[in-house]
């Protein structure tokens, strides 16, 4: 409205009008006034009065008031009517507390109201000596003055401080109960709700009941280091992690085969392979387990593991148990024997092998495993928590074949070895290339595999069907040459379009084939045609940058920024495997053209048919136009019909196609 602050009169309408709409004089009557204190006139006898007719009155002081006032205005005790609003919670939560006790009788269950200390505050205008200046005095002479020096006075406005007692109402914590299980997190709603942020593998209720199910029914045995090596602390901490993956995964509902070990110089079984019911005789079993502290002899304990540790999976002596059989590893110190062979023979017992350590095992784990994704690695205590899902999930890919294990699939590698890479760089790639073949299951029926090295030219190390077994390919791998001259992605990708992707050189048609680029960014201005037109010929072009490049350069080449993948250094590389992975797996299971790329030689046209296809030949003959037709007299194979007229399923195909190879050799 504007205007004086006439608070003396406000209160003598209050007196005279009374509260418009208030019931009987049972109810208490309360009044709030907001107000800065510094009415225009006197307060002090109409508050007088407003009092005397029990009438509680709160004095809310807004901005900077005047404390002086508002104590006049407040009911008695002062500390308990008298409020601020400087701060909006605190003064809403002072009302609320200071209505609930005297006048409402009535807080929330188990509610309390309490005191703190607080400040008031007020700004007010005071005088200040600037300091002195010259200034010019009457004289009592006729047309003179005097000089002489005068104070020079301002005025200031300071910020009061008055040290007080404020009152809040305090409520219990609904987490004061800690209803989280299993070390999730409770996060209040109001006075009495809550939820809880559950850790990984749990939240299978509001309180973070255990979710994990193995959903796979496996004979799983833990084989716990128990080392002076890992340390007190480091068994302790792997105890805890099998005590929550366990509490997690077994139950009446889904009873599983499992069973404990551990090892240093020797090997205990505690807890021998079988069906566990009762999570509660479990846990107390591996609360039993105590820390031996002697040499690390991981490669003696896989060994006497896949001699010894399955002997009581059977119930009965006639009856076979054909469980796959998982052997868990848990380790955080270097082996102080060779575990290769161990491993070897363990696998050739058929133990399927899962390394669990810290991020500086990773090599040695890998060695047991013999292949990344059964090798988990975590960076920190809490982080092995954190590996549970993951865990579950590699125990369940025993015997069922996931993505690209289960696919066929036609892949090419494209590694830049340039000098704009260097020696050290080139080795990196190499690596990675190697690492990923690990992912697949290389033979003629799944997983064919190529690489091909390029500077300014291209150089096919092995093509699709040179090598049948992840171990030809992982040696070959291995003695790949650094080339160093300048680069050119576009001759490179050109030369795996008419060398390498051919059914000449082992592709199979009816089966999805992708090229993996791995570079630097040097030389990709020339490689947007020849990308192109392996897309155009159904053939995926995977780019995997590293460094500072341009990306538009990048997406031309590699058509959508679905396959591009920008790294910043080298040494980040391997954290990008899984997704690239992913993306090729996801290429595998996408249906295929079976005319794409054209599996007709020498011009041929090929023709879909349903789930099949057949080549159109001119001048040639042939499943795939391969043979040239000799004018005159020459006999036809009476096995064979006339010429585009053969179809072929992709089954039948690749058998053809390899038989065709087989005798080109």
């Amino acid at each position: 409205r504007g205007g004086s602050t006439e608070t003396g009169q406000a209160l003598k309408y209050i007196l005279h009008k009374g509260f418009p709409g208030g019931r009987n004089s049972s109810v208490p009557e309360v009044l709030i006034i907001i107000s800065d204190g510094r009415s225009q006139g006197s307060t002090a006898m109409p508050a007088m009065q407003v009092k005397e007719k029990h009438i509680t009155v709160f004095a809310v002081g807004i901005k900077f008031p005047r404390w002086e006032e508002l104590h006049l205005l407040a009911s008695e005790p002062p500390e308990r009517h008298l409020l601020f609003a400087g701060d909006a919670d605190d003064a809403a939560n002072g009302l609320y507390s200071t209505l609930g006790d005297p006048v409402c009788t009535a807080t929330a269950p188990g509610c309390k109201v309490e005191s703190h200390p607080c400040e008031r505050r007020t700004l007010e205008t005071v005088k200040e000596v600037a300091g002195t200046y010259v200034c010019w005095k009457g004289s009592k002479q006729p047309n003179a003055v005097q000089a002489s020096l005068c104070p020079f006075i301002r005025w200031k406005r300071v910020l009061i401080k008055h040290p007080s007692r404020c009152f809040r109402t305090v409520c219990p914590d609904p987490c004061d109960s800690q209803p989280c299980q299993n070390g999730g997190t409770c996060v209040p709603e109001g006075l009495d709700r809550y939820h809880c942020l559950c850790l990984l593998g749990y939240g299978g209720d509001a309180h973070c009941a255990a979710k994990l199910s193995l959903e796979c029914s496996v004979d799983l045995l833990f084989l716990m280091d128990s080392s002076a090596g890992v340390t007190l602390e480091g068994f302790l901490r792997f105890k805890a992690f099998l005590k929550r993956f366990l509490q997690a995964v077994v139950g009446q509902d889904s009873p599983m085969s499992v069973g404990v070990a551990q090892y240093d110089d020797s090997v205990k079984i505690p807890i021998e392979v079988g069906p566990h019911e009762d999570p509660f005789s479990l846990m107390k079993s591996i609360d039993a387990l105590n820390f031996s502290g002697g040499r690390t002899l991981t490669g003696r304990a896989l060994q006497y593991i896949a001699q010894h540790g399955f002997r009581s999976t059977p119930v009965f002596a006639d009856v076979q148990d054909d469980l796959p059989r998982v052997v868990v590893l848990l380790t955080d110190s270097k082996s102080q024997d060779s575990v290769a062979e161990a491993a070897k023979y363990a696998k050739d017992q058929n133990i399927f092998l899962i390394g669990i350590g810290s991020s500086f095992m990773r090599a040695e784990l890998t060695t047991v495993t013999g292949n990344p994704q059964q090798t988990i690695v975590y960076s920190d205590p809490q982080d092995l928590f954190n590996r549970m899902p993951e865990l579950q999930r590699t125990i369940c890919s025993v015997g069922s074949p996931e993505g690209c294990r289960a696919q066929s699939l036609d892949l090419a590698f494209a590694v830049d070895a340039s000098s704009g890479v260097g020696l050290e760089n080139f080795l990196r790639l190499r690596h990675f290339v190697r690492s990923s073949c690990l992912h697949f299951v290389i033979n003629r029926d799944v997983t064919q595999i190529a690489l091909v090295t390029y500077g300014s030219k291209a150089h096919t190390v092995f093509a699709l069907d040179t090598h049948t077994s992840n171990s030809a390919v992982l040696q070959a791998i291995d003695q790949v040459p650094f080339l160093g001259d300048s680069a050119s992605a576009g001759s490179a990708l050109l030369h795996v379009y008419s060398d390498v992707m051919t059914v000449q050189r082992g592709a199979r048609p009816g089966v999805n084939k992708v090229v993996v680029l791995l570079t630097n960014g040097g030389g990709m201005q020339d490689a947007a045609a020849p990308a192109q037109q392996l897309r155009h010929n159904g053939i995926l072009v995977f780019v995997v940058v590293i460094g500072d490049v341009e990306r538009d350069t990048l997406l031309r080449v590699a058509g959508s920024p679905t396959y591009l993948v920008h790294i910043s250094s080298y040494e980040d590389l391997q954290y990008y495997q899984g997704l690239i992975i992913e993306r090729i797996c996801e290429e595998a299971r996408s249906p295929v053209n079976l005319c794409k790329p054209n599996p007709c030689m020498n011009q041929g046209v090929c023709i879909l048919g349903p789930g099949s296809y057949r080549c159109q030949c001119h001048g040639w003959e042939g499943p795939h136009c391969e043979t040239r037709v000799v004018r005159g007299d020459s006999p036809r194979s009476p096995a064979l019909p006339p010429r585009s007229h053969v179809q072929w399923s992709p089954r039948g195909l690749q058998h053809f196609s390899r038989a065709l190879q087989h005798s080109k050799r």
